[in-house]
């Protein structure tokens, strides 16, 4: 079998509404470069890569030169032909390698009639648990309301957990001040006793503040705090003065991170991140090395639509010692570019699929629509915040937004945007 062609779509799918963060605002949808793998065999496989746009889609194509006539079962090979170490720091194809790696492995899993997870070693689980993924937010265009107030937090938690069933629930920070969003965390966790909890600045505060956060949220039921400083030095300054794991997606995100914090322990648990990594099979190692040095292990999400909800899936379903409730934006979108839809969530688990390969297709009717919802609306800048003009985000950041703050900027500027 054989690589004969190499596609890529990048669309534009809508979110309720748009979510905050540390470094920005996710402005109401999610931008993402769809990739298809063809084979001589007629099979086709799917892949899925952040962001897009007429960059991404050249960089896809690009790489047909380096593809077509090759085998995609030689993914050791192709590792190294895309995304060498020494070519690496030139070309940062990482994510570009994960999108066809997935591609390929769907590929191969259609060809072999069996699912990714059984190429990857079988799988020990047949359902990955999810946390529900809180952000403060401005309100949607469909009727989804600000969420400002702790009172709106545990609101909105509240509706999660009833749709979805999650019993482990993340709360996304470092939008507000840390005393505040200390206030709206303890408001969280009371409104919901035997649950499990985890709390993600995205590593804007210094390590005086994440201290003081840790220690006063140490009585509560965490699972960790994730990212609350930034570098493996800061973390470790943090995790020698708190009693709370310390969880990142941001300072170890390849092999060379995990061995530094192997060698000097900074962080306990690692979230693997199916495209940070550069594949699946990148992250079933990376746990491997997590297992043998007793890390922690959970799975981050970076903005997926089904395909590369599909990996984590399969990476969840694979690994052995996963530790913790997946990570997903996924309950936040409106909808998704597969057959039939969003996948379904069950007691807060998603079922593994058992169709081969990575057991999603594409919907052609919706690809169409959300790519022209991309060329309607364009990308947007991840890392400003329209709330919030003029604003930098520093470290330490001491011009975080009001939470009195009334502006809504995209109940007029990006109306659109959460709209099919």
């Amino acid at each position: 079998m054989k690589i004969t062609d190499l596609r890529a779509t990048t669309v534009a799918v809508p979110l309720q509404a748009p979510l905050r963060h540390a470094n920005g605002c996710h402005w109401g949808r999610f931008v993402r470069t769809i990739v298809e793998v063809e084979t001589d065999t007629g099979l086709v496989g799917l892949g899925e890569m952040g962001g897009g746009g007429e960059s991404a889609v050249a960089g896809i194509r690009a790489l047909k030169s380096y593809l077509v006539g090759r085998d995609p079962a030689r993914l050791e090979e192709m590792r190294f032909l895309l995304a060498n170490p020494t070519a690496s720091l030139y070309n940062n194809r990482t994510q570009m390698l994960a999108a066809i790696e997935f591609a390929c492995l769907d590929v191969l899993g259609q060809a072999w009639g069996v699912p990714v997870c059984e190429i990857l070693g079988g799988r020990v689980r047949d359902r990955v648990t999810f946390a529900s993924y809180l952000f403060f937010r401005y309100a949607g265009t469909n009727g989804a309301g600000t969420i400002r107030t702790s009172d709106q937090l545990v609101a909105y938690a509240r509706a999660c957990k009833a749709a979805h069933g999650f019993t482990t629930h993340k709360m996304k920070g470092g939008v507000f001040h840390p005393d505040y969003e200390l206030e709206c965390y303890r408001a969280l966790c009371a409104a919901f006793p035997g649950d499990r909890f985890r709390f993600d600045p995205n590593g804007v505060w210094t390590t005086e503040q994440a201290v003081r956060f840790g220690r006063a949220i140490e009585d509560l039921n965490n699972d960790y705090l994730e990212d609350p400083v930034f570098g493996l030095a800061g973390m470790r300054s943090a995790r020698e003065k708190v009693s709370i794991p310390l969880a990142t997606n941001t300072v170890v995100v390849n092999f060379e991170q995990l061995a530094a914090n192997v060698l000097q322990r900074a962080v306990d648990v690692i979230l693997l991140d199916t495209t940070f990594w550069g594949g699946i099979r990148a992250c079933v190692k990376a746990a491997a090395v997590c297992e043998t040095f007793q890390l922690g292990i959970a799975v981050h999400s970076s903005g997926e639509l089904g395909i590369q909800l599909a990996t984590m899936l399969h990476l969840g379903a694979a690994v052995p010692n996963l530790s913790f409730a997946a990570d997903a934006h996924y309950h936040h979108l409106e909808d998704d570019v597969i057959e039939g839809g969003k996948l379904k969530y069950e007691g807060g688990a998603i079922r593994v699929p058992d169709a081969p390969g990575l057991g999603v297709r594409l919907d052609r009717d919706r690809v169409a629509r959300y790519e022209e919802l991309y060329r309607e609306l364009g990308p947007y800048p991840y890392d400003q915040d329209p709330g919030r003009p003029g604003w930098t985000p520093l470290v330490p950041n001491d011009r975080w937004a009001d939470p009195s703050d009334d502006r809504e900027p995209f109940a007029k500027k990006v109306s659109r945007s959460t709209s099919p």
